[in-house]
């Protein structure tokens, strides 16, 4: 039997976990119909055992994410696995056109795509990929806002905080 050049060639999904200047990533890359897709990126706190990415996809996420950690501006591009509903598509969409270093509050991106603020929040906290499309940009009218379903300090909101400050937002 010929060997494969990677282990995950005949798995559907492969998780890795690399780090991040505010603690770690968990990338999570699957097979669909045929085509290797980022599927989804979490943010784990800094103790969280590392992983290596075993496919190409996985890495290329990795190697963009660093990129991006080292230029707030740079410009994302990899193949995401179609997912949510159609409004949250709409929001992911219109959260991608925010420009590094610029803000939007959850009510602006509401009355862009015909919605309420709400909805945009609710959307946001389902985002399954928060760097490319980076929710941490849209912010309450009041302040910061919540982040990936966390209303009060905690990790989700520091890495929010990093990220704007990353991006010259704060």
């Amino acid at each position: 039997m010929a060997s494969s050049t990677s282990p995950s060639n005949s798995n559907s999904s492969s998780y890795c976990v690399v780090t991040a200047p505010f603690g770690c990533l968990g990338i999570l890359t699957e097979l669909v119909e045929g085509s290797l897709m980022l599927s989804r990126i979490d943010y784990l706190p800094a103790n969280t055992a590392l992983i290596a990415p075993e496919n190409q996809l996985a890495k290329e996420v990795t190697r963009q994410c660093k990129a991006y950690f080292k230029d707030p501006h740079w410009q994302f591009d990899l193949p995401t696995k179609p997912a949510g509903t159609e409004h949250q598509r709409k929001v992911w969409a219109s959260i991608q056109e925010i420009p590094s270093g610029k803000t939007k509050t959850y009510g602006e991106v509401a009355k862009k795509i015909k919605s309420g603020a709400r909805a945009v929040g609710t959307a946001c906290g389902a985002n399954p990929y928060p760097l490319i499309a980076p929710c941490h940009r849209v912010i309450s009218a009041q302040g910061i806002g919540g982040f990936m379903k966390e209303n009060s300090p905690g990790l989700y909101r520091q890495i929010k905080l990093w990220l704007l400050k990353h991006e010259g937002a704060m």
